[in-house]
């Protein structure tokens, strides 16, 4: 069915202007003011409201075996749940371990994808070891459409890798012509120091942030930076989450190092200080990079707003209150993670546009816009324009509510961002046409995403 939006606001990550926008085919056709409707399209009055090209979330898990358990997500739940929030397509990481062969790894991530999402999806390619076969399986994933790999210099012997397979990796990548996302710590340290606290009986969910510190988190974006350096591959840091790691990709990237950062939606609006609440409630907040100092947030803020931070993602990653409870004698074994899939454009919106210095443009831009560019989407998704699917969202900036475990859509008993309050939501999404929430409710078609062939050449 043909889709007619009139007398919206239309808002890109540069340009702002009243109009009309026609989709048809899946695929925005006419830009223009008083477009006309042939009969049967859909016509949806936006006026008073704002329209956004659909947000990417650039960082999630929906399928993940991690800590002795799954993530509680399937993708169903978990695209309603981001549709409802704005998000018209999200970037999940493929995770297989060091045990798990890469191209079977691939195939069981789409497996659980395909049919089962209702908004459009992509993969980064995780590369957990680098022996004989990973080249060549590599290079089959990236053949299929996948444009980047994902290295972790943390989760030593699971998902870890050691210097020599990041440069094996980064190497490939530049032959390849795709960019490599980087969990950047260190691993050895993060050993030691969990070790250590442990052994003077400190267990608690509070323990977590000690055993991988600032220092940690800033060695691994300068020694990730510097083989980026040494190889020329491009190089994204994911959830960044304080100055000092910030210090370390900024200083690379004043020295022509291809770098280009993420931050994620809980270091922006959260502290180390929930993860220090008793019990299982401390525990709800454990996550890598764990929660910081409080005057962190601030730097990032400013940061995302000049655009030194690129993107903001979730690390969507939803165990509830049980799974949790695993790490109850040990703070190293709670599975780390916390949901927020369905919360970032509100709250992004509301602590940043609104409450905050974010300008609409760049919040447009670090949700959306730039995500695309960066893997190789833009510009079918990430902007509004003539060509692009309509992946459209109509969003109303008088809503008011609050967020509450008791109304989210992601398969998971608590929120990380329980009480917080919002000020504007999504009131229509759209995937390629196709009007999927109307009002905060799924009213679409399960299993209509696909998955996203990409263009690994922006590099």
């Amino acid at each position: 069915m043909a889709l007619l939006i009139r007398n919206a606001d239309i808002v890109t990550a540069d340009s702002r202007y009243r109009g009309d926008v026609y989709a048809e085919d899946e695929t925005i056709t006419r830009i223009g003011r008083n477009l006309e409707a042939p009969p049967g399209a859909e016509v949806i009055d936006a006026t008073g409201k704002l329209l956004f090209p659909g947000f990417i979330d650039p960082h999630v898990h929906i399928y993940l075996p991690f800590m002795a358990t799954f993530a509680k997500d399937t993708h169903e739940t978990g695209s309603i749940a981001a549709l409802i929030g704005g998000t018209t397509t999200y970037i999940e990481m493929c995770c297989p371990s060091r045990l798990d062969d890469a191209l079977e790894g691939y195939q069981l991530w789409k497996s659980k994808a395909q049919g089962s999402s209702a908004c459009d999806y992509t993969f980064h390619m995780s590369v957990t070891k680098f022996g004989d076969q990973t080249e060549g399986q590599l290079r089959e994933i990236v053949a299929d459409g996948i444009a980047s790999f994902k290295i972790f210099l943390a989760y030593k012997n699971f998902f870890g890798v050691d210097d020599g397979e990041m440069y094996q990796t980064l190497q490939l990548a530049k032959k390849l012509g795709v960019i490599v996302t980087a969990h950047c710590e260190n691993a050895e340290l993060v050993g030691r120091l969990q070790q250590s606290l442990l052994a003077q009986g400190k267990t608690g969910p509070e323990w977590h942030e000690p055993s991988r510190p600032q220092a940690v988190e800033a060695e691994g974006t300068n020694r990730f930076a510097t083989f980026l350096g040494i190889t020329g591959a491009a190089g994204y840091v994911v959830h960044l989450s304080c100055k000092d790691a910030l210090e370390a990709a900024m200083a690379a990237k004043s020295r022509g190092i291809r770098i280009w950062v993420e931050s994620v939606l809980p270091h922006l609006l959260l502290d180390k200080t929930y993860a220090e609440r008793a019990g299982v409630e401390g525990m709800k907040h454990v996550m890598s990079p764990p929660l910081r100092e409080r005057d962190n947030q601030k730097v990032l803020w400013n940061a995302l707003a000049m655009g030194s931070i690129d993107t903001i993602g979730t690390d969507h990653c939803p165990f509830d209150t049980s799974q949790k409870l695993l790490g109850n004698d040990a703070f190293t074994q709670i599975p780390n993670g916390i949901p927020g899939i369905e919360e970032r454009v509100s709250l992004l919106y509301t602590y940043g546009v609104k409450r905050g210095t974010l300008d609409l443009h760049r919040f447009v831009d670090a949700a959306s816009t730039r995500a695309a560019r960066l893997f190789g989407l833009l510009p079918r998704k990430g902007t509004i324009a003539v060509g692009s699917d309509a992946d459209l969202v109509v969003f109303d900036p008088e809503y008011r509510g609050k967020i509450s475990a008791a109304t989210q859509h992601t398969n998971c008993d608590y929120s990380g961002f329980e009480g917080m309050e919002v000020e504007g939501r999504p009131s229509l999404v759209t995937v390629r046409g196709k009007v999927q929430v109307r009002d905060g409710k799924f009213v679409g078609e399960r299993g209509r995403g696909r998955l996203l062939k990409r263009d690994p050449a922006y590099f």
